[in-house]
């Protein structure tokens, strides 16, 4: 017998690989010293940097994967994991060195890894971010036909004194939400219980409330705050970020408050997209369940002092940012009040 017999076909698995290094060499940046396919990816660190903290992170993006198999779009959550990952080590003031995936998949489809790629090289071209490697998994009989599964994995680089010290955070300063761009990659798993087991939807539907198709509107890009925020960083003008991932508002707020901070969000200070008060509804869920699950149109919450909110406003507009006054800090044990 060969290992094809067993439905893996390393055939295949190099043909991918060759597709692939194009897109990946798209990305390097003069660090990069290895190609695609070595053992081990070499990248050399630039002498910017005094004192150089490394930042690292991991992630995948949930069962939006499961939109992606519906509409047999896949370039859209490697682009998805990049940002997401960005905007992790984003938070500890980090930009992003290099990056790599991991794909498994129950049969490798040449066309759709290189789809999956590219969505993974767009999204480090647009975070100035090297794909250096990653992993092309076959496993036959382990997941469902047509399906697969993607993570990713991100190293980047922070000067040790421009970390941001949530200690610095203090009653009256100012809460500044950034607008998302629709679900991002949480939830999903409530979301298609909603629309396809209860409504029966298919992705191909145009719902009116939400002004949408269905597949469109699930399969919005994370979106990425590395290129608006970062060159703020020798400012120092935002004390702490808060990524709006899984857990909402409640548990992410919550990691960016000292021991003796708590704050108070006013939802009425933005209008939440069309997409949320539609699963709401349809899912006759509770509001405070919506803000533990779901990013509510904020995909990004930062700290400043209320001394610097005019300077960090005229920031925002000169780069024609949307964003919301969404809330205060004030004294407390780290809880995140949220009034409706």
């Amino acid at each position: 017998m060969k290992y094809r017999d067993a439905g893996v076909n390393v055939k295949a698995a190099q043909n991918a690989v060759k597709n692939i290094r194009r897109l990946a060499r798209e990305t390097f940046s003069s660090s990069v010293l290895t190609d695609i396919g070595s053992f081990g990816a070499l990248f050399e660190l630039q002498k910017k940097y005094n004192e150089p903290v490394l930042v690292s992170s991991t992630d995948g993006v949930g069962t939006k994967l499961e939109i992606a198999t519906m509409t047999e779009r896949f370039d859209t959550t490697g682009h998805d994991l990049v940002n997401h990952c960005v905007n992790d080590i984003l938070t500890v003031g980090a930009e992003p060195l290099f990056f790599l995936d991991y794909i498994a998949t129950p049969k490798l489809k040449e066309k759709m890894i290189e789809e999956i790629v590219r969505g993974v090289s767009k999204g480090c071209k647009e975070n100035n971010c090297s794909l250096v490697g990653g992993e092309m998994a076959e496993m036959p009989d382990f997941y469902k036909e047509k399906h697969y599964d993607i993570a990713g994995f991100i190293v980047g680089i922070v000067e040790k004194k421009k970390i941001p010290d949530i200690n610095k955070v203090k009653p009256g300063d100012i809460l500044i939400g950034l607008k998302s761009n629709g679900l991002h990659t949480n939830g999903f798993s409530l979301v298609r219980k909603i629309l396809f087991k209860k409504l029966k939807l298919t992705v191909e539907e145009y719902v009116p409330e939400i002004k949408n198709y269905i597949g469109e509107e699930l399969l919005r890009i994370h979106r990425s705050y590395f290129s608006l925020l970062f060159p703020l960083r020798e400012s120092e003008i935002i004390k702490g970020y808060a990524h709006i991932t899984g857990g909402g508002f409640y548990d992410n707020i919550q990691r960016i408050l000292p021991h003796n901070c708590s704050c108070v969000i006013e939802t009425s200070t933005w209008e939440v997209p069309p997409i949320f008060d539609f699963l709401r509804k349809q899912g006759n869920i509770q509001t405070e369940e919506m803000y533990r699950t779901f990013n509510m149109g904020i995909g990004m919450v930062l700290i400043i002092d209320a001394s610097n909110k005019e300077e960090f406003e005229n920031y925002l507009k000169e780069k024609e940012e949307d964003f919301y006054k969404i809330g205060l800090v004030v004294e407390g044990e780290r809880t995140v009040e949220i009034k409706f």
